[in-house]
């Protein structure tokens, strides 16, 4: 296994640019194939892709603001001080990617942009603090638990198929969550990843001491001086009020509790308030959370700048008709127990182009439960499948590796030849998923 992490890995140092530019590069092969496969003109796709640049601006937002709550959540000091508790018990690498990969599938499931982070806050403290352990590894391995973010609590198509009102309602009403997310086939994936994953990528820590790469010690903080109460301002006083703090954290937490009583469903919108409001009351005084703030935004900078350039493939591969083009060629071969196979495949293919569950689901959604209601296919196997093809080839697109990318120091060719690995690894277990629930029919 290390011997061909090792070729990945070479192979990857030699040709993988920076993310920017694999969204650039995506741009023009998305241009050409709309230009080859539907006769769609230059100036044509052109025009479908600055229409599109800011179409999916709200649901950037969404994505940032979930992202940057996690972190500020993971960087509080209970969580924090939790992380410490964890890591101060471990003192082998391989120990170490086994961890690093739990936390970021636990903390994925509950919460995508939570786990994102916290895995890799565990894996560079697990870096620095552990002798001997492959630093980029360890780093691949939290961020791989991200793998099982689309069937978690935060699963952009489970939870869209179970809110009032979503766009495919007529079609196949309200899918609850105990056929989707808490279903037994997903259940079951679930544990025999979180059981199994662990175990393959400490499988691939180099044996040779001489491969490792070590992770740089942790910078020095400068303490906050402190300041005489009697000759803080009544500015520097409000930003150190834990009344204000704790206060407006606690308003919006009860928020959320009434929202949930009065009978609200759990959205991207709901985690995302419940997440911030966490991390508002758990750092106390504004002047602590605006601090972890700060530090948020360079992590998420790079997600801001780039998912308008995805943005704008998605409209290609809209307005070009080139997603449905693509959908309904897996499904003219397809049957009620095949469906949701090809269905996980083409979703695969095409995250690579649109790294958005939800943005990938309005185009790619209709076509399979439309399918899958003529077939006579099951609508929640289906639907998942396009949710799990999309969280597998996350694993290699390089978009929501920055995160990572960001927290780490580290590089993309740093990162992707174990990512390689862990892409053929889970998808083993993710067909094997499909592929049983397809035939059941459940």
């Amino acid at each position: 296994m290390t011997a061909l992490a090792n070729f990945f890995t070479r192979i990857v140092n030699r040709y993988m640019p920076d993310p920017l530019v694999v969204a650039i590069l995506l741009t023009a092969l998305t241009v050409l194939i709309a230009m080859l496969a539907q006769g769609t003109g230059f100036l044509e796709a052109t025009r479908y892709w600055g229409d599109g640049f800011w179409n999916l601006l709200a649901f950037t937002m969404q994505m940032t603001v979930i992202l940057l709550a996690g972190y500020i959540l993971a960087r509080t000091p209970a969580v924090d001080r939790l992380m410490d508790m964890v890591v101060s018990g471990i003192t082998t690498p391989r120990a170490a990617i086994i961890a690093a990969t739990l936390f970021g599938g636990v903390g994925s499931w509950l919460n995508w942009g939570f786990g994102l982070v916290l895995g890799t806050l565990i894996a560079q403290k697990l870096g620095r603090k552990v002798e001997g352990l492959h630093y980029p590894l360890v780093i691949a391995a939290g961020y791989s638990g991200f793998a099982v973010y689309g069937v978690g609590l935060s699963g952009s198509v489970p939870l869209l198929i179970n809110t009032p009102g979503h766009f495919l309602e007529e079609t196949i009403g309200l899918v609850s969550l105990s056929d989707t997310i808490f279903s037994p086939y997903l259940l079951t994936m679930n544990l025999i990843l979180l059981v199994t994953l662990p175990l393959f990528n400490a499988m691939l820590h180099p044996k040779n001491p001489a491969d490792v790469v070590r992770a740089k010690p942790a910078p020095e903080i400068a303490a906050e001086p402190a300041a005489d109460p009697a000759e803080r301002t009544l500015a520097e006083r409000l930003n150190r009020s834990p009344v204000l703090g704790v206060g407006m954290g606690l308003f919006g937490l009860f928020y959320a509790a009434l929202y949930l009583v009065d009978g609200g469903s759990i959205t991207l919108n709901f985690v995302n308030l419940l997440f911030l409001f966490l991390g508002v009351t758990l750092f106390v005084t504004p002047a602590r959370f605006l601090a972890a703030l700060n530090d948020g935004v360079k992590v998420v900078g790079g997600i801001i700048v780039q998912y308008p350039f995805y943005a704008g493939i998605l409209a290609i591969l809209a307005g070009s008709g080139l997603i449905v083009t693509f959908s309904n060629w897996f499904v003219s071969f397809s049957t009620a127990q095949t469906l949701p196979i090809w269905s996980f495949l083409s979703a695969g293919i095409i995250n690579i182009l649109v790294p958005s569950g939800g943005g990938q689901w309005v185009i790619q959604g209709p076509v399979m439960m439309a399918a899958a209601k003529e077939l006579g296919a099951s609508i929640p196997a289906t639907a998942l499948a396009v949710q799990i093809g999309d969280q597998w080839t996350n694993m290699v697109q390089p978009f929501w590796l920055l995160p990572a990318l960001a927290i780490s120091g580290l590089k993309l060719k740093d990162l992707m030849g174990y990512m390689v690995l862990v892409l053929l690894y889970l998808g083993v277990v993710f067909l094997a998923t499909v592929t049983l629930w397809g035939m059941m029919g459940a």
